[in-house]
């Protein structure tokens, strides 16, 4: 699968893990940045890339690492079609994909480790939305018409 990852000063050096790990369980990887550590750089110029790759199908899946993954997850949330959550447990994190269709990962690297990092990814990557459940087609479809009405309010 492709994968598109990013983080801040906050999340860069886990980065460099979660891109080792990706690529060992065969995936492709699109970094998006930082590519050189900035300690006054900001989360939204590495979570808008990611979140552009998977809204334009450049990538199937994005993660975004920041400090605590909020200011990712909040920015990430802004582009159409995505759908990003912040997880720091294995349950939600393939839960999010399975129900929701969750499409970017979001972590705190000042909240999770490297070893919980790598288990937070493998259950992100190894999920699959669940489409044969109507109820989260019915659910998914319900946030979809929201994300459409706020659109064209906004036009």
């Amino acid at each position: 699968m492709k994968v598109a990852i990013g983080a801040d000063h906050g999340g860069y050096e886990l980065k460099s893990d979660m891109v080792k790990l990706l690529e060992s369980l065969g995936h492709e990887v699109v970094d998006k940045g930082a590519h050189a550590y900035e300690a006054e750089d900001d989360f939204p110029d590495f979570a808008a890339p990611v979140a552009e790759a998977v809204q334009s199908q450049e990538a199937e899946r994005g993660i975004v690492i920041c400090g605590s993954g909020v200011g990712a997850a909040i920015a990430a949330n802004k582009f159409s079609g995505v759908r990003a959550g912040l997880c720091h447990d294995t349950y939600s994190a393939g839960q999010g994909v399975r129900h929701d269709d969750m499409n970017v990962l979001c972590m705190g690297a000042r909240v999770v480790g490297v070893a919980l990092a790598e288990d937070l990814v493998k259950s992100f990557m190894a999920a699959n939305l669940e489409a044969n459940e109507p109820r989260f087609i019915r659910r998914l479809d319900k946030v979809t018409a929201i994300e459409n009405e706020q659109l064209s309010k906004g036009s």
